[in-house]
């Protein structure tokens, strides 16, 4: 994208959708996603409907578990053999990424709903700690539960 807007003539575009930012740089004045520039609150918004939707799933699997539980041993030792399993374990991780990335979410909304750290260099801070966080901790998680013997493949 050139820093120049286009002339009117070149789009017969005459309303002045552009804007020039105090640095020089020239934009839309509506950010259409193919223009826009991420920044990593916007990451962290995405991510976090993404997790709302995961949990929605995790939800209907841990329903499901139940009702597994209420049918009998046998099919509780079933779910138990899934459970331990490669892709049962990779369930159970991302459903602790899910865990975790509510939680630091939910943190970093009640800072802002307190009228905290709105400023772009609070927010992106705590945006960054709300995409990469879930990951370090789910990992470390599920080390310690590998290093004490709760969990092996």
């Amino acid at each position: 994208m050139s820093n120049t807007p286009p002339a009117a003539g070149e789009t017969g575009d005459r309303t002045g959708r552009y804007v020039r930012h105090p640095n020089g740089h020239v934009a839309p004045m509506s950010p259409f996603t193919d223009i826009w520039r991420w920044h990593m609150t916007m990451v962290a918004s995405i991510l976090f409907r993404v997790t709302i939707g995961a949990a929605s799933v995790g939800a209907v699997l841990l329903l499901g578990w139940v009702a597994i539980v209420a049918c009998g041993p046998d099919a509780f030792a079933s779910l138990a053999a899934f459970s331990g399993s490669p892709f049962g374990l990779f369930i159970w991780f991302g459903l602790t990424w899910v865990l975790f990335s509510f939680l630091l979410n939910g943190a970093r909304h009640l800072i802002n709903d307190a009228g905290k750290g709105l400023d772009l260099k609070s927010a992106n801070l705590m945006a960054q700690i709300a995409v990469w966080g879930p990951i370090v901790l789910a990992v470390l998680f599920w080390v310690v539960l590998f290093a004490t013997g709760k969990v092996s493949l």
